[in-house]
């Protein structure tokens, strides 16, 4: 019998899998997107993840999944979770090049379901200026262009550190749309205040797409200090915690990213078992080793093997499956 990811492989190859997926249910279908989602979240990460996560000054998040960031993890899978469903759907003719058909949906497939993600928060899909919105700012360029800013910054679960709008980046857009040499976070949150201002003129409209989903963002995670400008990422010299506090902190943050993953996935009609095998293996072993450099050589903790382990016990599988769903609970129903 083919292992899930080469039936996946074989089925786009004969131009059968979108109508294959369509049509089983139950452990057929646990397989095939347990095969699916094997081949896709190395894409997604390799692709799109580790470039995005170099963007924004997380080498430790760029390095490996099991390096990433909880908020970053939870924007990985559901960048995963589009581009599977993506796949399923869409793939109705004969594809011998599986990896290279993804990556060149990726973005097409992420932001179609980003769009929906939104829609779902209460923003709007497509954030565009309204014409009363614009004569209500005088029309002036930068504070329209503000304001479009706000509602897709509304829209986004991703938070501007502890602070509710990311001031510093717009105090950059500011200066390039006016021209000016200097432009300080205050002046910017003065424009923020005189944006929301004018979009209170119509309180529905502003209490549906600004109040409702910038309510729904999550709470902000605190990182490392960032001192130095030219290493934003780099950690303080003093070690606050011992080597395994930060190991068991760090396998903490992934498992509450892998229920979160599961969960999702469950949500969506996938077996439990088949979920909760796939996650493990992806959250657990999909490092790139970057993560351990700072160990003593002999003391790693081997997540890989511990996962491959565990996912390859159907009994363990089974107990890790009954308790993910005890922790989901009424979350679930």
């Amino acid at each position: 019998m083919l292992e899930s990811a080469d039936l996946v492989r074989d089925m786009a190859r004969r131009g059968v899998l979108a109508e294959h997926a369509e049509s089983v249910s139950g452990p057929e279908y646990a397989r095939l997107t347990g095969g699916a989602y094997d081949i896709v979240w190395p894409v997604v990460f390799q692709r799109m993840t580790r470039g995005f996560e170099i963007r924004r000054g997380h080498p430790g998040c760029a390095a490996s999944v099991t390096g990433l960031r909880p908020d970053c993890l939870d924007r990985f899978q559901d960048d995963v979770e589009a581009v599977l469903d993506d796949l399923l759907r869409n793939a109705k003719v004969p594809i011998h090049n599986l990896d290279g058909w993804i990556t060149r949906r990726l973005n097409a497939a992420t932001v179609d379901a980003h769009r929906r993600r939104r829609g779902e928060r209460g923003a709007l899909q497509r954030p565009r200026m309204p014409g009363w919105l614009a004569t209500a700012l005088g029309d002036d360029p930068w504070l329209t262009a503000l304001a479009v800013d706000i509602l897709v910054w509304v829209g986004v679960p991703s938070t501007a550190g502890t602070g509710v709008w990311p001031l510093g980046a717009w105090a950059g857009q500011r200066a390039l749309t006016t021209g000016e040499a200097r432009v300080d976070e205050a002046d910017v949150l003065t424009d923020v205040e005189t944006v929301l201002a004018a979009m209170r003129q119509s309180p529905m409209w502003f209490a549906n797409f600004v109040e409702r989903p910038l309510g729904r963002k999550q709470a902000p995670v605190l990182s490392a200090p960032r001192t130095d400008p030219d290493h934003p990422a780099e950690l303080p010299q003093l070690a606050l915690t011992e080597p395994h506090e930060r190991a068991d902190a760090h396998l903490v943050e992934l498992a509450a990213g892998a229920v979160d993953a599961i969960e999702r996935r469950i949500r969506l009609g996938h077996d439990p078992r088949t979920v909760v095998a796939a996650v493990l293996r992806t959250v657990f072993s999909g490092g790139s080793g970057a993560e351990e450099m700072d160990l003593t050589p002999g003391t790693t903790p081997g997540d890989a093997e511990r996962a491959a382990a565990l996912v390859a016990d159907e009994a363990t599988v089974g107990r890790i499956t009954e308790t993910v769903l005890d922790i989901l609970g009424d979350r679930l129903r």
